[in-house]
């Protein structure tokens, strides 16, 4: 009877439909301490463990793995780069050798395509916050849950649920849903929803809320000074809503809180007070609890591998995601345990959750991934759910002059003179996008390296061909004037066409965006025939918030460009809002 209570007390949920789950059946019972008792202690500490898998790197890495699962039986793996074929093969492989069948976990924020070739990317979590209609993010979250499904992954370290109310955030930022606290948890629920009800375990991150800093975990251990109230009213408010709805699993984050812990240096991720005292009692969660990784710096900094480990299970958490060495881990939580640091009824519950979750993942029966058709199959309906996306995203956010968009509204003849100018900034190469106003419109095409490498101009053809040659000499922005002054010369165009492509998802160095090419965008920003359509980050439209017309695109995916062509030619219409400020 206490080990029923106690496995109740634990029991996790897998997806929308939990209410199954909250009492253990007597099947999962059975299997869960049948395991337990065959384990030893170091087994046991090893089950909390999830260290790193790739299918792109040597035999060396395949080796070491093969080596841990067989020396320590550690509790699963965490996946990143390599290719479908490849990562199936080697985890019908490592479930093959494995004494307890393994955890397979990864970082699949935005689809399988964020780790593994072959495999089409969905947009960030800020194209899905332009959304206005919730029920596209529930089958972005069911489309990467299945993606998972087919691929033998249980849990994805998913959704994002911070609150990005700063645009300078260096390691959140566009992962997030935005800056309004209601439509994070509202659509980070349903992506839980989706990845939940195929079955995959949904992962909150990052605990107690990653939205408002400015140092990078992985770099260094950022500082978020908020009061209490603050952090209620804010950080704190989607994981509430995640666990009312039974999320299966939270990540905790590596940042100092000093309003929930004053211990100096003490990341969040090893404070007791943080992941006991307000995740587990004053919030109420009982699911899995996992680290954010153990090889970041904002931990490492401080502590030492091993230490590292034995703190985080003695703070509360479940497993330790990617800790530095195995080894070192397990003795030191065997220390803890022996110098009653860390109780025996605190980790055999965790050992406990763990083993019930991968009951609960259909790992007490044998799992096998068939090759067959997987690329296929983990493309399958991605395209058509990313134009859908496409369509319900893309935001005007600013139309000063009527007459230029959609550019049909036009009026003067195409065979007089050109009437658009297209200042492709980019790789100073064509693409999708200024392709296809080429093959409608008499366009002339300027294309710009983001980096000032190169300039091009070519008229009524897709193919550029090179001008004068663009060199850095002295007076770098002469090339800019140049071009401002040709698409500026009375008469000459009706619109200007500014797509700005290719640039950097973080805003350290303004994205990347070279000085000469801010020049150029500013110069021409107060031109009421200048539209600005900026094919990634909307935070980088703070460079020309003063436009007069402004499209917001949010990625650069060719379906993207294609949606982006049909709305300036009328085809469509945007519908997307700014899920963020991007400027004052």
């Amino acid at each position: 009877m206490k080990k029923f209570l106690l496995l109740a007390a634990i029991c996790i949920v897998i997806n929308s439909n939990a209410q199954k789950f909250l009492t253990p059946s007597k099947s999962a019972l059975h299997w869960v301490d049948s395991v337990f008792n065959k384990l030893s202690l170091d087994e046991k500490v090893a089950q909390l463990i999830i260290i790193r898998a790739h299918s792109n790197l040597p035999q060396d890495h395949i080796n070491n793995v093969t080596e841990q699962i067989k020396k320590y039986n550690v509790g699963g793996l965490c996946f990143f780069q390599g290719g479908p074929i490849r990562q199936a093969n080697l985890t019908n492989y490592y479930q093959s050798i494995a004494k307890t069948p393994l955890l397979i976990t990864m970082d699949a924020e935005w689809g399988l395509g964020m780790r593994l070739d072959s495999v089409q990317l969905f947009p960030k979590n800020m194209m899905l916050g332009a959304v206005q209609n919730k029920n596209t993010v529930y089958e972005v979250g069911k489309a990467i849950g299945l993606q998972c499904k087919r691929m033998g992954i249980h849990i994805n370290y998913a959704p994002v649920v911070d609150v990005n109310n700063n645009p300078a955030n260096p390691v959140i930022n566009d992962r997030s849903f935005g800056e309004n606290k209601n439509k994070v948890s509202t659509y980070s629920l349903e992506y839980t929803k989706g990845l939940q009800d195929v079955g995959v375990m949904a992962c909150a991150k990052h605990f107690p809320g990653h939205g408002d800093v400015a140092v990078d975990s992985h770099l260094d251990l950022p500082v978020i000074n908020k009061s209490m109230t603050d952090l209620n009213n804010l950080e704190l408010y989607p994981f509430k809503q995640q666990i009312k709805n039974n999320v299966g699993c939270i990540m905790t984050a590596h940042l100092s809180v000093p309003a929930i812990d004053t211990t100096s240096n003490l990341p969040t991720s090893l404070s007791k007070k943080t992941v006991t005292g307000l995740l587990k009692n004053k919030l109420g969660f009982k699911g899995l609890i996992i680290t954010d990784g153990l090889e970041m710096k904002g931990v490492t900094k401080y502590f030492a591998s091993g230490e590292v480990s034995a703190k985080a299970i003695i703070a509360g958490n479940d497993l330790l995601c990617l800790p530095e060495q195995v080894d070192s881990s397990i003795e030191k939580i065997k220390q803890a345990l022996t110098n009653k640091t860390l109780s025996q009824q605190q980790f055999y519950a965790s050992v406990k959750k763990v083993l019930l979750a991968k009951y609960h993942l259909s790992l007490y029966k044998t799992q096998f991934i068939d090759t067959t058709n997987l690329t296929n199959d983990l493309n399958k309906n991605t395209s058509t759910l990313i134009a859908q996306i496409a369509q319900d995203a893309i935001t005007l956010v600013k139309q000063s002059n009527k007459k230029i968009i959609p550019l049909q509204n036009i009026t003067q003849p195409y065979d007089v003179l050109p009437s658009i100018a297209h200042i492709v900034i980019g790789n100073g190469k064509p693409n999708v996008f200024s392709n296809s106003l080429n093959n409608i419109h008499n366009t002339t095409c300027y294309y710009v390296n983001n980096s000032f490498a190169a300039s091009f101009r070519v008229r009524d053809s897709i193919e550029p061909r090179p001008t004068n040659a663009i060199t850095e000499s002295n007076d770098k922005f002469s090339w800019v004037n140049n071009i401002i002054d040709s698409c500026t010369r009375i008469n000459n165009y009706q619109a200007i066409v500014i797509s700005v492509h290719q640039y950097n998802r973080r805003p350290a160095n303004n994205f990347g965006l070279d000085s000469s090419v801010v020049y150029l965008m500013q110069q021409l920003a107060n031109k009421d025939n200048v539209i600005f359509l900026f094919f990634g980050n909307p935070y980088a439209i703070k460079n020309i918030s003063n436009a007069k017309n402004i499209i917001a695109c949010y990625d650069d995916d060719d379906i993207v460009q294609q949606t982006a062509a049909a709305i300036l030619q009328g085809k469509i219409i945007a519908k997307g809002k700014l899920p963020v400020s991007v400027s004052k």
